[in-house]
């Protein structure tokens, strides 16, 4: 893979690049941030679930809150991959027109989509709509599907319905192609799992892990790894590719956010002790804790402010040590030849790991949020259950019901998609975009609890 196809500045559904006006400072990928942050996908993240369904304090973090943090995490990266990249080689990237700015700028456009395709109550969410389709009433549904088709809604990802959200234009809509029109660079940074649901790897690499696009946006998936020139890897009559190596870094910095920041929620909710997390913390710092870190802590007295310090100073320092450990392995990113998560392979690997456990024991699976979760899987088992009837069933009240799809899930005069694999998908979609708490709602309308 080369830089000059990497940093494609081609707009998907578009000819070619547009033009930039000399008013406008922003660059290319400054202009995909801000088509993503003024989407109404991206404002439906401030009510879905991080850690905490519906949480009642407002210091817990939601998917928006979280996306912005990744987000200025995956600057920084960029900031400092970029500025050291582009020193080291100024006449190759200065012919390309590629500036330190434009690392920054894709990693943190990337990155400020990463949850977008995340259904209500988090990976619960996805379990949910999955097991609906394996074992429940969606079984019936997809017995005439392609094998593929039937996976990308058994096995249900919100990475491959954040890639549909940013490329896919729903024909209700719109008739021009693209969806938000992002650069073909921008989307394939995004791309952390550039491969289709099948097949299930056995021993997957990190990038194989998941998938990233449903059947439905193959060919797009295609377009884009074709522009911006990905390597493409054999899966027998499926389709995938190499990551793009800044995926890397979106990857480190959403693992950053989440590993660091959940457990400082965690503390917040009274899940784990200030001495616990601080311990953790002070462990990151593999090569000794920085000597003024004692003295500031002395000068703070509300412990939440003094391990907020302490994440602060901890997130600069996996910062640094991320850029360091891209830098060494850039060469074998751009050939194909490394595919492991970057917070595995740093010094701090074996305790970031260790937090991930105990986050998951004191944390993510504290009783209340369980409960939650589990009556989750009841909304939107629910909620599944009575949409995908309407769109076949012409009794009066699955009719009354198909008026509650909003115009856009619909094909074009509400009519119903002919291929009935798109319109399960599309219904799948109106319900993994909810709001936790809107699902709620709707749930509760529907089944007559609340009126």
């Amino acid at each position: 893979m080369n830089w000059a196809q990497l940093f494609n500045r081609s707009r998907l559904g578009k000819d070619s690049q547009l033009d930039l006006s000399a008013e406008d400072s922003r660059n290319h990928f400054s202009r995909d941030f801000d088509r993503i942050i003024f989407s109404t996908p991206f404002r439906r993240l401030q009510a879905k679930t991080q850690v905490v369904p519906l949480p009642g304090m407002d210091f817990i973090h939601t998917r928006l809150t979280h996306s912005l943090e990744a987000s200025s995490i995956g600057r920084s990266i960029g900031r400092l991959v970029g500025l050291t990249l582009v020193e080291n080689d100024r006449q190759y990237f200065r012919s390309l027109d590629i500036r330190p700015s434009d690392f920054e700028s894709v990693i943190a456009a990337a990155c400020i989509a990463h949850d977008i395709g995340n259904p209500p109550f988090g990976h619960s969410g996805e379990q949910a709509i999955s097991e609906f389709y394996q074992d429940g009433a969606g079984t019936a549904l997809i017995k005439d599907l392609t094998a593929q088709q039937q996976a990308d809604l058994t096995n249900f990802e919100g990475n491959a319905l954040g890639f549909r959200i940013l490329s896919h234009s729903l024909p209700a809509q719109t008739s021009a192609p693209g969806g938000l029109g992002l650069t073909n660079a921008c989307l394939a940074v995004f791309m952390k799992y550039p491969k289709a649901s099948l097949p299930v790897i056995d021993n997957p690499v990190v990038s194989e892990k998941k998938y990233g696009f449903f059947q439905a946006e193959e060919e797009l998936a295609g377009i884009i790894a074709n522009a911006v020139g990905l390597i493409p890897k054999e899966f027998g009559k499926y389709r995938g590719w190499h990551r793009h190596p800044l995926a890397f870094l979106v990857e480190a910095a959403d693992d950053i956010g989440y590993l660091i920041i959940d457990l400082e929620d965690g503390f917040k909710r009274g899940s784990v002790t200030f001495k616990e997390v601080q311990d953790y913390y002070f462990a990151l710092f593999s090569d000794g804790i920085p000597s003024d870190i004692d003295g500031k802590l002395k000068q703070i007295h509300d412990p939440r402010e003094q391990i907020g310090y302490l994440r602060a100073r901890v997130i600069n320092h996996l910062i640094n040590r991320i850029s360091a450990k891209f830098l060494n392995v850039v060469n074998k990113l751009l050939s194909g030849r490394f595919d492991d998560a970057l917070i595995a392979v740093i010094p701090e690997g074996h305790i970031l790991e260790e937090i991930k456990s105990v986050s998951t024991e004191k944390i993510y699976n504290a009783a209340d949020i369980v409960e939650v979760e589990v009556a989750g899987y009841e909304i939107l088992n629910g909620l599944l259950t009575i949409f995908t009837r309407a769109l076949f069933d012409g009794g009066s009240r699955y009719q009354k019901v198909r008026r509650l799809i909003p115009n856009q899930y619909l094909a074009p005069g509400r009519e119903n998609f002919a291929s009935r694999y798109e319109a399960l998908l599309s219904t799948t979609q109106f319900i993994a975009s909810m709001t936790d708490s809107y699902a709620v709602d709707l749930f509760r309308k529907i089944k007559g609890v609340t009126l």
